[in-house]
């Protein structure tokens, strides 16, 4: 029950995510590391994968295209990662220091449990579940 919530919640938000990147690039290009390649076209990209991504989750027909959500869902917050990291660097160059390190610190320590939402709620992996059981835990 918990985990069909969170699935469910976890692609409202990518979908929701999706559609700003796509409709309002502008606000994720400013904040797109330098080395990026043709940032308007990445943040196109992210934008698609993660509305693919959120129906992937939700699609009710298949639980191995679900995990193939999951699992690109959480390499697409690994990639996307380096972007939190340039907003922070951002915020930090900024006169009146952006949003903080509150908002960002918490944000970027938040981006491996993203990772592990992603591959949970997908059903791509039972951890840390799995782990007690197989040590004889309850």
């Amino acid at each position: 029950m918990i985990r069909t919530a969170l699935r469910w919640l976890l692609a409202l938000f990518y979908g929701a995510a999706g559609v700003i990147h796509v409709v309002r690039p502008a606000p994720f290009l400013t904040i797109m590391p330098p080395w990026v390649p043709m940032p308007e076209l990445v943040v196109l990209l992210t934008g698609v994968a993660e509305i693919l991504g959120a129906i992937g989750l939700l699609q009710p027909w298949s639980a191995r295209l679900r995990r193939a959500a999951g699992w690109g869902l959480a390499a697409y917050a690994l990639c996307v990662w380096p972007a939190n990291f340039q907003h922070l660097l951002n915020d930090l160059a900024r006169g009146d220091g952006g949003l903080g390190l509150g908002y960002h610190v918490p944000r970027l320590a938040f981006q491996p449990v993203l990772i592990w939402l992603a591959l949970w709620v997908s059903a791509a992996t039972d951890w840390p579940r799995r782990a007690r059981t197989a040590k004889g835990g309850a």
